[in-house]
């Protein structure tokens, strides 16, 4: 039996979605103290984290056919409010094809020292994002750390926000569920990371850096590890990198020097993570 609470819009004005009104405007979002989550991926890994509240669903009548049993999970104090895909547009003031939206509660950011307490034996892994202001690399960022394990992603002032919605809709979610932390002044986070056992590790395009094939080949990856990006523009600050433990380099073909951060991520995050091998399943795939 369905315990989920629909309620019909037929109304631009409707006041039951006004938190779902002119959605560019990131602005009405944050002074309500809500983020929103777009597409269907996205919003069901909202209502499964259990990390944030929903606190309202806004969707079409095709998703709400299609996702049914996952808004079942709200129960009867979350809202589903359903509508026509032309009014959808009209609300949100563009053309969503996706047709699914949620609203979220925010909960306090951690402090980054608390995100650092270690939950197991194995080695930790982390991502250090240094003023990388693109909301979509920070989602990108995001999306990868939770691909190859990573235990969190640590934030510098300047960084975007990553419950932005354009942040969450590249994540595919991801910045929902990968803890995360804003850092201090970064002397303090330094000293911090260092008492706590962990290598930082600045990513570099300086050909004397050490190659992280050659690194995680050699073990680098079975110590605790910060991996630190910077932007695109700038890469690491330099008073930043200077409390680094080592510099490593992407191989690159000969004429190229820089990648996309989130690019450059991914190939780190995948090259230092401790993944679990496949199974052989004997079959025929290459």
């Amino acid at each position: 039996m369905s315990s989920r609470r629909v309620e019909r819009i037929d109304s631009l004005h409707d006041p039951r979605v006004a938190s779902y009104r002119n959605v560019k405007d990131a602005r009405l979002r944050g002074d309500a103290g809500l983020f929103l989550a777009e597409g269907r991926l996205g919003v069901q890994r909202l209502i499964a984290g259990k990390r944030f509240r929903a606190h309202s669903v806004f969707v079409t009548d095709t998703v709400l056919r299609a996702m049914g049993e996952v808004f079942d999970g709200l129960g009867v104090d979350t809202p589903v409010y359903v509508t026509d895909q032309v009014l959808m547009n009209q609300v949100v003031g563009f053309a969503i094809h996706r047709g699914c939206l949620a609203a979220a509660e925010r909960e306090p950011v951690p402090e980054f020292e608390a995100l650092l307490r270690r939950n197991s034996a194995a080695p930790r892994l982390f991502v250090i994002l240094d003023e990388v202001s693109n909301p979509e690399n920070i989602g990108s960022v995001f999306r990868n750390a939770l691909a190859f394990g990573a235990e969190g992603v640590l934030l510098s002032p300047g960084c975007a926000d990553p419950l932005y919605r354009k942040a969450i809709r590249v994540s595919m979610g991801a910045s929902m569920v990968v803890p995360y932390a804003l850092l201090p002044d970064w002397a303090r986070a330094a000293d911090a990371l260092h008492a706590d056992g962990f290598t930082i590790a600045a990513l570099s395009t300086a050909a004397d850096a050490r190659d992280i094939r050659e690194f995680s080949a050699a073990g680098g990856n079975d110590r605790d590890l910060a991996l630190l990006l910077g932007s695109e523009g700038e890469g690491v600050r330099a008073f930043v990198a200077d409390s680094a433990d080592l510099r490593l380099r992407i191989p690159m073909a000969a004429g190229i020097d820089s990648l996309n951060v989130a690019t450059a991520a991914g190939i780190a995050l995948h090259q230092c993570a401790r993944l679990p091998q496949r199974e052989d399943n004997g079959g025929g795939d290459p």
